[in-house]
């Protein structure tokens, strides 16, 4: 069954990998692609997105600037992981955008896809900083009831990296994570805990070089600068390539393991903001809006990946 999804990111090493995924899927109808600043500033990232749909040759496939900057707190981004492009590859040179962005604003499209869609068709898929998200819903509350589902990449009940306890997107803003989380429509947590599990080993990118396309030649350059940014910043051997797991549970969500669990964000821990509080103690009841993923079927996701690679070149 063909998903209709809206992927709001910030590309990012990872998000463009997503994209690929979604793009080369045929399970998959990416509506739109919406930017938002967090992994660079948004120009940066927003640019990032026009290059990734041009390499993968879907020019087709709108791009909406979003936000800019997190609801309340200053800009941070991540250039220590992602460079100062925020997608900086090795040994491949990145073509020039031939499409431009979108007259709309991010959340506008959001909002305008989802209520003129019939409710519970539309997936939501963030992979950066909730902002765009967060404010969606706050300008038109009526797409809660409407989304099917939100699978975002954010947070870990067991793991942080931009704090002890706190994942990046989650952090930069934990009060538009903590609006997602809180109204209630169905969320998906694929954090941390389940996208430390999705590495991109030196089997993974042998089977990708071997394909021998220039989307696969990108996805090895991107894989070339992010081990090296995880070896030097985080300790990996090889990195973890996080957001398209969101993309590989909707295609088939037997690779990806859940369970269901209450999730808040902490907003006022002098240790622990944006932690990703979640409650495994007990099972948890019928009433429960919010699951995270577990394990990952680590053969499975990067078959899907490549399959999109092959299909896109």
């Amino acid at each position: 069954m063909t998903r209709k999804i809206i992927l709001d990111c910030d590309p990012g090493h990872d998000d463009a990998v997503a994209l690929l995924l979604a793009m080369g899927n045929p399970n998959i109808d990416l509506l739109g692609i919406t930017t938002v600043g967090g992994n660079q500033t948004l120009d940066k990232v927003a640019r990032n997105a026009l290059v990734v749909k041009e390499i993968a040759g879907h020019p087709e496939i709108p791009v909406y600037a979003g936000c800019d900057r997190p609801l309340v707190r200053p800009v941070e981004v991540a250039e220590v992981i992602h460079g100062s492009t925020g997608m900086d590859v090795n040994g491949v040179e990145l073509p020039d955008p031939s499409t431009a962005l979108a007259d709309a604003h991010a959340i506008d499209f959001i909002i305008d896809t989802v209520m003129s869609h019939e409710p519970g068709t539309i997936t939501l898929v963030p992979t950066g900083p909730l902002t765009n998200i967060a404010m969606a819903a706050r300008k038109e509350p009526r797409i809660v009831e409407r989304v099917k589902e939100v699978v975002l990449m954010g947070g870990g009940y067991h793991e942080g990296n931009w704090s002890p306890v706190a994942e990046f997107n989650i952090k930069i803003d934990p009060e538009a994570a903590h609006i997602v989380f809180e109204e209630p429509w169905p969320v998906t947590m694929v954090g941390l805990d389940l996208t430390h599990q999705a590495l991109a080993t030196a089997g993974v990118e042998a089977e990708i070089k071997a394909l021998n396309t220039p989307v696969a030649d990108f996805v090895v350059g991107l894989f070339g600068f992010f081990r090296e940014a995880y070896q030097q910043n985080q300790g990996f051997t090889d990195p973890p390539v996080h957001d398209p797991c969101t993309v590989a549970y909707l295609i088939d969500p037997s690779i990806v393991q859940t369970r269901k669990a209450p999730v808040h964000v902490e907003l006022a821990g002098a240790l622990t903001t944006g932690m990703t509080v979640t409650d495994l103690r007990e099972p948890a009841d019928d009433t429960c809006h919010t699951q995270v993923a577990t394990k990952l079927d680590h053969a499975g996701f990067w078959n899907l990946v490549t399959e999109a690679l092959k299909n896109l070149a």
